[in-house]
């Protein structure tokens, strides 16, 4: 029998004040309520899911690095919003290239809507692919995406309907 796949959602720094900082920008939804519907999501899908959240680089890095040999076996795909870190965080793109599972960044909000300092992601370029500007749909569609990737059947918007 074929185990689940594994993924790994990292939410990055000041993530952990959605539903309440800048409401226009990143939505209403709580980081517990993306994360519930991640979960339900994921169950969908056949696919073993872990999600974790935290303001500090050095943390986001060991996450990455320690995905390659997290408990007796490694995660399968990683789901990744490095918040600020986007633009900034060298560190955070090497641990990504580090490892070689696929990533998919994410961004509740479109980075090139928003002020110029936005519009480069250092750590996009060391994923396979990055989805912004849907809100919460961007994680769900990137869950999607890896579960297609890594072999599970995709359902469509209702359980068990196929995508064409």
């Amino acid at each position: 029998m074929r185990t689940q796949p594994r993924v790994l959602v990292i939410h990055g720094p000041n993530l952990n004040l959605l539903g309440e900082r800048e409401p226009a920008v990143y939505g209403s939804t709580t980081l517990a309520e993306l994360d519930a519907s991640l979960h339900i999501l994921a169950d969908e899908l056949g696919v073993q899911l872990m999600t974790q959240q935290s303001n500090h680089e050095g943390t986001i890095v060991e996450w990455i690095q320690g995905s390659r040999a997290r408990g007796e076996r490694p995660q399968d795909g990683l789901i990744v919003n490095p918040g600020g870190y986007t633009h900034t965080s060298v560190a955070i793109a090497d641990a990504l290239r580090a490892v070689s599972i696929p990533a998919i960044e994410v961004h509740l909000s479109n980075l090139y809507a928003r002020d110029s300092l936005r519009h480069t992601s250092i750590t996009g370029v060391a994923c396979a692919g990055i989805i912004m500007g849907l809100g919460t749909a961007s994680y769900l569609l990137a869950l999607r995406f890896l579960a297609g990737q890594l072999g599970r059947p995709r359902v469509g918007p209702r359980v068990g309907q196929p995508l064409p």
